[in-house]
C-alpha cells in the first residue's frame, strides 16, 4: 500500500486544480449559464411587455364589465341561453377541488381557485322511483284546483307557477289526470255532483224542455252551468224556486239571469 505525506497530496490538489483541461470545462459551463440567464431575462422582458400591451387593449368599460361578470355568476348560471357545456367550464374555472362525504346525509367541502372554503350539506336524494313522485304541493295543488278547473286549466295553471310533474316534465291535462287517479282524488264531476250539480237529462225533465233546449238556454245565459270536461262537457246548477220557464213571443237574449251572461259562465268555471 503506498505511503503519501501531506506534501505530496497538497502538490496533487494544486496540480488538479489548475489543470488547463479543468479551467476549460469551468470556462464553457460559465459561458452556458450565463447565456441561459440572459435568455430568462430576455423572455421575462418580453412577457412584461406583452402584458402591458394587454392591459392598454382593455378599455376602462370592458374591464368593468369583465368584473361585473365576476360578481354575476348565478345569473349567467341560471340563464336559459347558457349551455350545459358553459356551466361546466364555469365550474371548472372556479373551483379547485371538490370533497364529498355520504354520512347520513351529502355534504361537499368546496375549495375555490383564490382559496376560499365553502361547506354544502345536502339531503340523500331518494332511490329512481322516489325521485319520479309528484311533490306533495302538487297533489295538494291539484285537489284544491279540480274544484274549479278542468284538467288543461289545471295543467296550464301549475305550468304558470313552474311547478313540474315528477318526470320533470311540464304539465299537460294526461299527466294531471294520471295523477287524480293515482292519487284518488275526488273527480271535478263528484265534486259537483256533490254540490248539487245537474245534467242536462236531469235538467231538461225538471224544466220540461227538451236536452238540446238546456243546451241552448245555457248558451243564452237562461241556466247556470261548470265544465266538467274540455270538449266541455256541462253539469248544471239547479234554477232553484223560479227557473226559467218558455215565454211565448220573448227573445232569449230579453230572458237572460240577472247579472249573468255567456261570459260570466265561462268565467265561472275557470274562477281560482
Amino acid at each position: 500500500m503506498p505511503h503519501y505525506c501531506q506534501g505530496d497530496i497538497t502538490d496533487q490538489m494544486l496540480s488538479t486544480t489548475f489543470d488547463p483541461d479543468n479551467r476549460f470545462v469551468a470556462d464553457s459551463l460559465e459561458a452556458e449559464w450565463n447565456s441561459r440567464l440572459r435568455a430568462l431575462s430576455e423572455v421575462q422582458q418580453v412577457r412584461e411587455r406583452q402584458r402591458e400591451q394587454d392591459r392598454q387593449v382593455l378599455s376602462a368599460e370592458q374591464r368593468a364589465a369583465i368584473l361585473a361578470l365576476a360578481t354575476d355568476v348565478p345569473r349567467l348560471w341560471r340563464a336559459p341561453q347558457t349551455p350545459d357545456r358553459e356551466r361546466k367550464r364555469m365550474v371548472r374555472l372556479l373551483l379547485e377541488d371538490v370533497t364529498v362525504l355520504r354520512d347520513p346525509g351529502i355534504t361537499l367541502h368546496l375549495r375555490f381557485k383564490g382559496g376560499a372554503t365553502h361547506t354544502l350539506t345536502l339531503p340523500r336524494p331518494g332511490n329512481a322511483w322516489q325521485q319520479r313522485t309528484t311533490a306533495p304541493a302538487v297533489v295538494q295543488a291539484i285537489d284544491q284546483l279540480l274544484a274549479h278547473h278542468t284538467y288543461p286549466e289545471i295543467a296550464a295553471h301549475l305550468n304558470a307557477r313552474g311547478l313540474r310533474s315528477g318526470n320533470r316534465r311540464a304539465f299537460t291535462a294526461a299527466i294531471v289526470a294520471k295523477i287524480q287517479d293515482h292519487y284518488q282524488l275526488m273527480p271535478r264531476y263528484d265534486r259537483l255532483r256533490q254540490a248539487g250539480m245537474l245534467t242536462r237529462e236531469e235538467m231538461a225533465t225538471l224544466l220540461g224542455i227538451s236536452q238540446s233546449q238546456v243546451k241552448v238556454w245555457r248558451q243564452q245565459g237562461l241556466l247556470r252551468a261548470h265544465a266538467y270536461t274540455a270538449k266541455p262537457d256541462w253539469l248544471y246548477e239547479h234554477p232553484g224556486d223560479h227557473p226559467p220557464r218558455k215565454a211565448q213571443g220573448v227573445k232569449l237574449s230579453q230572458r237572460r239571469l240577472p247579472e249573468f251572461t255567456p261570459e260570466q259562465a265561462k268565467e265561472v268555471q275557470c274562477e281560482a
